[in-house]
């Protein structure tokens, strides 16, 4: 595609107070970086020149004054906000509902500001080099015309890469086809590395052995603007549904679109493998860790402190 691949980060579910506490800006660099800050300077190095942010409109002025202004220096950056009222046309929000509507409703609100291929990723995952560049040359090398079925891609991370030292985790583990496209997404609970030396999880409500070094989804996707178009008219059968049947508390995921895509046949999804291994802040005890990955990085000189000079 001709127009060039822009980052859009999840950031709408950062808390509603700026400063201790919140996960997603617990300081994990030498010099005070937050896990964010990593993803943004990794995606910059990979080519990736646009970033919107995706926050909640009560967060803009805060999250502008503690992020936005300074990566305004590098990136240009545009924001979209998810609010939980933004519905189509015969939808009207429950007054008791709370909860966000998921991750596809996130991107549903950015769609005024995506005309052409994107990266999606969470505010609060360290994602490593590979996966941004490896992205962004899938991303900057689409056909001209979006093609049928839709082109997309997914970074794939290696099971083990991914897993907590400090409890158990949810992953959805990747199902491909020979020619290394995705098939099926299995969201699989409770996975972790056991004292036999297994890893295993739950799917579906029954214990499954889980291959370390198969892939998984970190919700790290490629996507062009069929994405967009799908994400809208389907939105509308959920929405029917969930206002029956869950009103409070169900949720537009992205994983659960682009599962019905591949089942439909509207899409195929590229696996990009990646041997970066994912950080993330799941348990509190986690930070530590986090911060000793990000320490070694920096006296390994992959990453300069401070991180944006």
């Amino acid at each position: 595609m001709s127009k060039k691949p822009v980052l859009v980060v999840m950031a709408a579910g950062i808390g509603s107070r700026f400063g201790k506490g919140i996960k997603q800006l617990a300081a994990v660099g030498p010099s005070g970086e937050i896990i964010m800050d990593y993803s943004l300077f990794d995606a910059r190095e990979a080519g990736f020149e646009k970033v919107i942010f995706i926050i909640r409109r009560s967060l803009e002025k805060d999250f502008k004054e503690v992020i936005g202004k300074r990566i305004e220096k590098y990136f240009e950056v545009a924001y979209a906000y998810q609010e939980i009222v933004d519905l189509p046309e015969g939808f009207d929000c429950p007054a008791e509902r709370e909860k966000p509507w998921g991750t596809g409703h996130a991107i549903l609100a950015a769609r005024d500001l995506i005309d052409g291929p994107f990266a999606v990723i969470n505010a609060d995952d360290y994602y490593g080099k590979t996966a941004f560049r490896v992205l962004y040359e899938y991303l900057a090398h689409l056909p001209e015309e979006e093609k049928t079925p839709a082109q997309f891609a997914m970074a794939g991370f290696v099971v083990k890469n991914t897993l907590s030292d400090n409890g158990e985790v949810t992953r959805g583990i990747c199902i491909q086809d020979m020619a290394g496209n995705l098939k099926e997404i299995h969201e699989t609970k409770g996975i972790a590395l056991r004292a036999d030396g297994r890893v295993t999880g739950s799917f579906e409500g029954e214990e499954v052995s889980i291959d370390p070094e198969g892939l998984v989804s970190m919700n790290m996707w490629g996507f062009t603007p069929a994405m967009m178009t799908a994400l809208k008219a389907d939105f509308v059968p959920f929405l029917a549904d969930a206002m029956e049947n869950n009103p409070l508390k169900a949720e537009f995921l992205l994983p659960m679109v682009v599962d019905g895509l591949l089942k439909s046949g509207r899409a195929q999804v590229k696996v990009l493998p990646t041997p970066d291994t994912w950080f993330g802040i799941t348990f509190a005890e986690d930070q530590e860790a986090v911060a000793a990955h990000f320490a070694e990085l920096a006296k390994d000189k992959i990453y300069p402190t401070p991180l944006f000079a």
